[in-house]
């Protein structure tokens, strides 16, 4: 064995230890780590497909990618949907949606920035905003605008149909 695999092995251990799976157990873990070759040792890299949608609002198509969380993806059961967005705080367009959207592991709340897609649990409510605002409680990131924040900002009611994007 190596300098790097004792190392490698040590800090298994210790980490197994810390992590209450027992002396023995993170022992075996330890061992094993430092016995694999390195290839063997390197994390497993999977690649999650994004998750694309299309805004079409009357001539204009956008598309924005969705983040890969719960709420996202319940905001993707409900899809396709065409909904009016309100203008709201001169920041944000806003629309309520069918039905409320799960927030399991969502932060408590977030900062949003031009071009983001959220979900306004307090509300229930879509919200795309076309200028930053502070932090909100309550507000969940569902993904962002791949471009045309400009759209957003035309004043008045804005018609949208929201779909997956193929």
């Amino acid at each position: 064995m190596n300098e790097k695999g004792r190392f490698e092995g040590k800090v298994a251990f210790v980490t197994g230890a810390a992590n209450g799976i027992g002396r023995k157990a993170a022992l075996v873990s330890a061992l094993a780590l430092a016995a694999a070759p390195v290839h063997a040792q390197q994390p497993v890299r999977t690649q999650v497909k994004a998750m694309k949608i299309r805004l079409t609002m009357g001539e204009k198509v956008l598309t924005a990618t969705l983040r890969d969380n719960e709420t996202a993806r319940d905001f993707v059961s409900l899809l396709p949907l065409t909904l009016t967005l309100e203008d709201y705080a001169a920041t944000e367009k806003i629309s309520d949606l069918p039905r409320r959207l799960s927030t399991k592991g969502a932060p408590a709340g977030t900062a949003a920035a031009a071009g983001d897609i959220t979900y306004y649990a307090p509300w229930g409510n879509l919200a795309l905003f076309h200028r930053d605002f502070r932090h909100s409680t309550g507000l969940v990131t569902l993904g962002k605008l791949d471009g045309g924040v400009e759209a957003l900002r035309e004043p008045g009611p804005l018609k949208v149909r929201i779909e997956l994007a193929e």
